[in-house]
């Protein structure tokens, strides 16, 4: 049974959550598939000076931003995943809540923080967990984590058919595109990177989102891309049955065929 996924790109205003939160919501109210995938730090922005910035606009993962996801995947019956920043206690984590049909939230706490994030945010503790629903099962990374073999192969070990991919992406898509394909290839599940758009200023210092969001199947094939500058969303049929036949031929399978024993370091 095939599964409709989609990924929004757009550019979010730094510190405006208002703004941010109601073009997130007019997004929703035109989604046609059964998950949809945010950026990173959609509802707040990315490029915080500091962590008393960044705490003035902190929620708790039942706060009133992951209250809105929860209250249109319960109406729409649909998930969404959207990156937000999270506060718990003294700690503020770069996160990304996955919100099911029955209104079931789960987070995942980024992993690899990435340049400054390391001066204001805390390292995520959440590992890489996988989310089942009526069948499906989801994996999230967030951003940087493309870098890391590990943090996808984690997830595919651990059963993902797809990884969700929130993103506030500098890198040029040159470089993590074909990446993101390799992950969806090297472990046959699909991706789905939601990266954002735009630049934010500091002063006379900027930084530039280079979108290009993207689809890509068990094989690694994109089935759905955008520009650098365009908002909106893409989408795609994905077959999660296809992510679990990891043999592609009668000789070798993927993980049958992994050696563990040989990569004690």
């Amino acid at each position: 049974m095939s599964h409709r996924v989609a990924a929004f790109q757009f550019a979010p205003d730094f510190m405006d959550t208002t703004r941010n939160v109601a073009r997130i919501e007019n997004a929703i109210a035109t989604l046609d598939a059964a998950i949809g995938v945010f950026p990173e730090l959609c509802s707040t922005g990315y490029w915080f000076r500091s962590r008393e910035e960044l705490l003035s606009l902190a929620e708790t993962a039942d706060g009133s931003f992951v209250t809105m996801l929860r209250d249109h995947a319960l109406a729409r019956k649909t998930i969404l995943v959207a990156g937000f920043a999270e506060r718990d206690g003294d700690a503020v984590y770069n996160t990304a809540v996955t919100v099911l049909p029955d209104g079931a939230r789960h987070v995942y706490r980024k992993t690899h923080l990435f340049a400054g994030e390391k001066t204001i945010f805390a390292p995520g503790d959440t590992g890489f967990p996988v989310v089942r629903h009526e069948g499906l099962s989801l994996g999230v990374m967030i951003c940087y984590d493309w870098r890391f073999p590990e943090a996808a192969r984690t997830l595919a070990l651990r059963g993902a058919d797809v990884i969700l991919h929130p993103s506030a992406l500098v890198a040029l898509p040159r470089l993590w595109k074909p990446v993101m394909r390799t992950r969806a290839f090297e472990n046959r599940v699909a991706t789905v990177t939601a990266n954002r758009t735009g630049t934010e200023w500091h002063g006379e210092a900027s930084l530039t989102f280079h979108g290009s969001s993207q689809i890509v199947d068990v094989n690694g094939d994109v089935l759905a891309e955008t520009g650098t500058d365009e908002e909106g969303w893409i989408a795609a049929e994905i077959d999660p049955t296809r992510a679990r036949r990891k043999a592609f031929s009668e000789w070798n399978d993927i993980f049958l065929d992994r050696r563990p024993d040989m990569y004690d370091l």
